[in-house]
């Protein structure tokens, strides 16, 4: 197509109806989607309960709870009890882990390396 052809295509009457139509109908659908928008939020405020200040979680009585740092061992579980009788299911206890009798974190140590192959003379 060249120059000619567009301008006269623009000029045409029908070309500005087809451009009309189509402003019209983006209006309506715009129209559409803000009214979905609207009724939706009208029915979520009817619908859901909002809770009040009063029912929000508060802090408890003795201050922030802090998270608790300690060292953890394996708990292994034994095949039977010290007087020699096997361990049934209901015996069994929840956790797979203890706490450490030793609670001193560790600390890096002058001359080791801290990973496989870091290229230093290890402990020596």
């Amino acid at each position: 197509m060249n120059t000619a052809t567009n301008e006269l295509l623009a000029a045409s009457p029908d070309h500005a109806i087809a451009v009309a139509i189509a402003f019209v109908c983006g209006l309506i659908v715009a129209c559409a989607l803000i009214w979905g928008v609207r009724v939706g939020m009208r029915v979520m405020d009817k619908d859901t309960h909002h809770p009040g200040p009063e029912e929000q979680p508060h802090v408890p009585d003795g201050g922030p709870v802090h998270e608790m740092r300690e060292r953890r061992e394996p708990d292994d579980v034994p095949i039977m009890t010290p007087d020699g009788k096997r361990i049934l299911p209901h015996e069994l206890h929840h956790a797979s882990t203890r706490t450490g009798k030793d609670q001193k974190p560790r600390r890096w140590s002058p001359g080791s390396s801290g990973s496989f192959g870091g290229g230093g003379l290890g402990r020596t």
